[in-house]
Parts: C-alpha cells; structure tokens; sequence
C-alpha cells in the first residue's frame, strides 16, 4: 500500500508539472535572479541511492543533467527563479518526477528538492505475432501500460520490455494502425522472478463474436460437469435460484436470467433490428473452455424456448474451437437444432472427436431473419456425462460414496483447479427475486459458490450472509455422518507449495456443527481427511471422518475471528485430487446447523 500511494503520488506530481509549466506562459516574469537546485536521492528506508540521473527542465531552457553520488547527494548552480521540472531516473528503479518554482527558493538562494524512490526491478516482457502474416514477428506494436510505465515500441522481432516496474496490476494494451487494438492484464500473481510475460497475437479473424484466437486463450475454464440456471424450485434442492449458478458463466450479447433459465436472447432493440440473418455466428452466446474426456464426451442441453412456436422456432447449437490447431476455427458440432416450446425438452451433442482436447465450447442462438426478430433460448441445464442426460436427474455414472450422486466418472472429467484462494464474501448481496447483479460480481472475487460445484443433496445454503456463504443441514431427526445434507467440491493438482487446505468459518447458537473434508482421486480412492490444526473455541472428531465444532466469532469486519481448519495434503503431492466439503445432520433435531464458508485458500 506505501508503495501504491507512492505510485499514485509521482501520477499527481507529473499533472502538478504539466499545470505549472501550462500556466508559465501566463507570465512575463523579469526575475532575474539565479540560485541553487539541491538535495538527495534515497530509498524508501532512507538509504542514499547513488547514480540516479538527475535532470532539471524549465520552459525555453536547457535541460540540466547530474548523477547523484554515493550519499545520494545532487545540485544544479546558475538556476532561474522559474519553474522547473526534476526527474530523478536509474534502471531497476521507478522514475519520479518533481516540481520547484520560484517560491521554492529560500532566502540563501537553495531550493531542497529532496526525493525516496522505489525500487523497481520487475518487468514485462514479451513478444507479438502477426496472425495475418503467418504467425511472423509484428514490429511497430505500441505497448503501453500508461503514465507510470510509459510506452515502448516492438522491436523487428516482435519483442518488447517494460523495465522498472514494480509488481504490481497493470492494464496492457497493444496497439498499431491497421490491427484491432488488444488490451491485457497483468496481476502480482502473473510476475514470476520480477517478471511477467505476454505473447500477442495480432490481426486474428473473429472466431466468436468480438473475440479472437488470442481472446479464447484466456477463456474462463468450465472445470465442472453441470451448470444450472433459473429461479424455479424443480426438484427441489437440486434446482432452486439459491442452488443454481449458471449466470456466473461468460455471456455475451442479449441475456437474462429469468424463472426458467438463463435466457440467450436476440438483440431486437433499435438498430439491431437491421442486423442480417446469420446461421453461421451466434447473435448472442455463453462460453468457456472444457476438457473434453470419454467420461463426458455427451453435452446435454434441458431448455426451453419463449417467443417461439414450431412455425417459428429458435435456432440454436453447439460451436467448438480447437485452439491448438494450426488454423483455429469454430466448428459446428452436428446440424443447427431448432425449438420452438414453453415445454423443457433435452438435447444432446456428440463431442467424442474432441476427446482428450481442452477446447473451447460455446452454445449460442442464432438470428434466422433480419426485421423484428425476437427469440429466446431459455437454458436450464449445461451438462456433460458419458451419455445423454434428461429431466431433473442427477449426473450419470458410478458412485464414489453411496448417496453422494457424485460419480466416479464426474470425478475423474472434473478440471484441476488454476486458482488457489476463494471467498464467500458476496461483494453484492440479493435475494431471490433480484440476485443476477450479486451472482456476476462473483466472478471478480472468486466466490467460493461460482468457483466450486455446490451439490444440494437435501438442504439449501444461504447465499448472501454478512458472515460467509452457508451450508447447512435440515431440522431433522435423521443422523446421518455418511451422507451430507449439501456439499462443494474442486479439483486440485496437489505439490509442493500448494499440498495445504485452510479455511475460515464460525456456525451460530449453541449446537455442534459437523463437517467433514474428503479427498477423492480420479481412480475413485475416498479418503476422510482430518485437520493437523484447528483454532475453534470448541472442536473435536466424531463418527466417519466428521468433525464437529462449535465457534460464534468471525465476521465481515473481524476476519481474525473465525476459527481456522488447516489440512495437510501432502500424501497426495504428485496427484489430482476432488476435495469434498460437506456439512451432515450428526444429531437429531437441532435446528438448521450452519457451516459459514468465510475463505478457502490451497497453499
């Protein structure tokens, strides 16, 4: 944070500059007077910093050249009684600009300038491409991150460096006439070493709408089996608006999430009623990118359509984009389909020539005619199983624990994880009649419920609480520690540096929650997990691998008070690994025995 307000203080000193010297022609001064410019150049723990280069600049004047010395000391003689600008510059730090006017000068003729700079050794670094030249270097590129780290040019072999940075977030853009502007960004996660790295690809042909090639290389990854979408409680818990997150996922274009699904939608308002028919690129579309394995090789879709008939139906399909192909392009996976029913009906699509790639998948709604041209394609489940799956069942396949309705299949086609720490802090709370604009900020945050796969089995969570997202159990006289009334799982690649689970929770009155952590790997192993630690105020082991604690504090404004459940996962280093974090009714009658999911974090 010291180094931030540093950063955002040289952006305020550079304006104060640019004002200074914009008001200088205002005045006619006939000061004549010439003193000194001195001070010393320093860390941010005082040490002196030799060799900055110094450089004193004034309107209509040469510009004034030093190097600091070894106490970090600098002047300049002869100097105006004028504006001046001062910057201080030396690789491996960030440069800093100064003002002095004339009110600078004290009465002996000095003006003390004196500054701290920060050290700035990270860079980014990397190279573009011309996708229409054959993938060669793409000299000429502007690459620009703005004021604090200015803009550099690729040279002939496309490469560029943005030295003297710290590590830091950072907006990326590339730039060059003729080449559809691209922008990247750049997180303290993505510097390894001091530096972060980004390979281009310009002048890419559109595969999706608005997106190309180099667009879908960092598409959201659909790491899981099923999505569900809309508010309708069918089925209930397994599909009820507090259960069903398919609105997290990447939409573009018209979409709403309505009772029935989440609604691809043509664009029908104004001037998108001249947009010519298209059977080829969707109008509007979701997507993500899926690892494609004999386990789940079937996509099923359960929707239905509104603003349709069988006369006049909705267009709909499925498009893939291999994007380790040499010429990527979306291909259309069997005939475009058509709708046309407020009836929820089932489809599925035959991926099986895609098996063991990791590929991009889109289902989108096509425009048929140009005109007034209203449909909709209302999504109630995206599903992948080793066969076609309907109605409101559970994921096919072979159990991994009797009554889980998590298959062995399901387990092993699930993607390891990429991030490593999770909230169930709602940056926007919502209820059931107003919940989309909460459930897409959890795309910013990393949501505990839009990053892991929340399986309903018998009670539903509670969504938007100050203290975390809840699992919880019924008020029930059935004890069960075998099955839990709900649960979440994700898939991890377990090594060193990243082999630890620790999460932060509290429950509520004075009843025991019972909670188990379950580790399951692809060839189906279950093993029940026990803490190596734990900060509850009361907390021990009970039956079947379940843990059962008691802890009040912990809250949106006091994070240091939740108990903390640590994990040791090195036994599985070398391994995928499916978590299982279940909450179970380990007493009859309780109440709603609460599992408040504050953070998750692999480390």
């Amino acid at each position: 944070m010291k180094n931030l307000k540093k950063v955002f203080h040289v952006t305020l000193i550079t304006l104060t500059v640019m004002l200074h010297f914009g008001c200088e022609k205002d005045h006619d001064s006939t000061d004549n007077r010439r003193g000194q410019v001195m001070g010393k150049v320093t860390d941010v723990d005082g040490q002196p910093i030799s060799g900055v280069k110094v450089t004193l600049s004034g309107i209509n004047e040469e510009d004034q050249m030093t190097t600091s010395g070894n106490d970090g000391t600098y002047s300049f003689d002869n100097v105006t009684y004028k504006t001046h600008a001062v910057t201080f510059e030396k690789d491996g730090w960030m440069a800093v600009g100064l003002t002095v006017t004339a009110a600078d000068f004290e009465a002996s003729g000095a003006a003390t300038v004196n500054v701290d700079m920060i050290s700035a050794s990270a860079r980014i670094i990397g190279s573009v491409t011309d996708a229409l030249q054959a993938g060669e270097p793409l000299s000429g590129v502007a690459v620009s991150i703005g004021m604090v780290g200015g803009t550099v040019t690729t040279d002939a072999d496309g490469a560029f460096v943005i030295p003297n940075l710290i590590e830091n977030n950072y907006t990326v853009t590339f730039t060059k006439s003729g080449y559809v502007s691209i922008v990247r960004t750049v997180a303290p996660v993505d510097f390894v070493d001091g530096v972060a790295t980004l390979n281009i690809r310009m002048g890419s042909e559109e595969l999706l709408p608005g997106l190309t090639a180099v667009d879908l290389q960092s598409a959201e990854k659909w790491y899981y089996n099923e999505y569900r979408g809309g508010r309708n409680a069918d089925a209930y818990p397994h599909w009820d608006w507090a259960c069903n997150y398919m609105s997290t996922l990447d939409f573009r274009g018209a979409w709403q999430e309505q009772n029935e699904g989440t609604t691809l939608q043509i664009r029908n308002n104004g001037d998108d009623r001249n947009n010519p028919a298209d059977m080829d690129m969707f109008d509007s579309f979701v997507y993500g990118s899926k690892l494609i394995t004999e386990d789940n090789k079937i996509l099923s879709l359960r929707l239905q359509t509104h603003n349709a008939d069988a006369s006049a139906p909705t267009y709909f399909g499925i498009q893939v984009i291999d994007l380790n192909a040499q010429q990527p392009k979306a291909e259309k996976v069997g005939e475009t389909r058509t709708y046309g029913s407020g009836s929820y009906a089932d489809f599925d699509f035959d991926l099986s020539a895609y098996v063991d790639k990791e590929v991009i998948i889109a289902i989108g709604i096509y425009r048929q005619s140009t005109g007034d041209y209203w449909k909709q394609l209302v999504l109630r489940a995206i599903r992948f199983a080793d066969r076609k799956v309907e109605n409101w069942d559970w994921l096919p396949g072979t159990e991994v624990v009797e009554g889980w309705k998590l298959s062995q299949q399901t387990v092993s086609s699930t993607m390891p994880h990429t991030k490593k720490s999770f909230t169930g802090i709602s940056p926007t709370s919502g209820n059931r009649d107003n919940y989309v604009d909460a459930y897409r900020s959890w795309r910013t945050v990393d949501h505990i419920a839009a990053r892991w796969m929340f399986m309903p089995l018998k009670k539903d969570p509670e969504v938007f609480p100050s203290e975390g997202y809840i699992i919880k159990t019924r008020n029930t006289p059935e004890v069960d520690t075998k099955v839990p009334e709900a649960y979440l799982y994700a898939k991890f690649s377990v090594a060193s540096g990243s082999n630890r689970l620790t999460f932060s929770t509290r429950n509520f009155g004075s009843n025991f929650t019972y909670f188990k952590l379950t580790a399951i790997k692809n060839d189906g192993t279950v093993t029940h997990l026990s803490p190596i630690s734990n900060t509850a105020q009361e907390a021990s082991s009970a039956s079947d691998g379940c843990w059962r604690f008691k802890h009040g504090d912990g809250g949106a404004s006091n994070p240091e008070g939740y108990a903390l459940f640590t994990y040791d996962l090195s036994a599985f280093n070398g391994s995928d690994v499916t978590l299982v974090l279940g909450v179970y009714n380990g007493e009859a009658n309780t109440g709603e025995n609460k599992l408040v999911l504050h953070n998750i974090r692999m480390d």
